[in-house]
C-alpha cells in the first residue's frame, strides 16, 4: 500500500474512533456506508444498515463514561478499492456505577469511493470484559 493510501485509511479509522469516543455519532455516520454490516462478538448475530449500527454507538455513549481508550498493533491491508483495518484495544469505562475493563481486537473493512474511505463491515474479536 502506498503512503498516501495508508495515511488516508489510517486517518479515516482515527476519525471514526475519535467521533464515537467524543459522542459525535453524526460525525461517525459520515464515515459509514448506509448498508454497513456488523457481526456481533462471537458471531452471535448481525446488524445491517447504518441506522442500527449507529444506534449501538449512541446507546453505549449515552450509558457509559469512557475513562481510557488505547489502540495499538494496527495492521492495514489494501487490495484495489478495499482496505482491512485491524487493531487491538484496551478500554476502561463506567456504566451504572460499575467500572469495566475491556480489551480485544477490532476489525473493519473499508471501501474506497471517490477518494474517500467508508466503513462497510465490522466485527470485534478476542473480546474480554471484566469488572475493574
Amino acid at each position: 500500500m502506498d503512503d498516501e493510501s495508508l495515511q488516508s485509511v489510517t486517518s479515516t479509522m482515527r476519525e471514526i474512533n475519535r467521533a464515537w469516543l467524543e459522542g459525535r455519532i453524526d460525525d461517525l455516520g459520515r464515515k459509514i456506508h448506509r448498508d454497513i454490516v456488523m457481526i456481533l462478538p462471537g458471531f452471535a448475530g448481525r446488524i445491517r444498515g447504518s441506522a442500527d449500527f449507529l444506534l449501538g454507538f449512541k446507546e453505549f455513549c449515552e450509558s457509559a463514561t469512557i475513562h481510557e481508550f488505547e489502540e495499538f498493533d494496527q495492521q492495514i491491508d489494501r487490495i484495489g478499492h478495499t482496505a482491512v483495518v485491524a487493531f487491538r484495544y484496551e478500554m476502561l469505562y463506567e456504566r451504572s456505577g460499575q467500572k469495566y475493563q475491556a480489551k480485544g481486537r477490532d476489525l473493519w473493512v473499508f471501501e474506497e469511493k471517490d477518494g474517500d474511505w467508508l466503513a462497510v463491515w465490522r466485527t470485534m474479536l478476542d473480546m474480554e470484559e471484566i469488572a475493574a
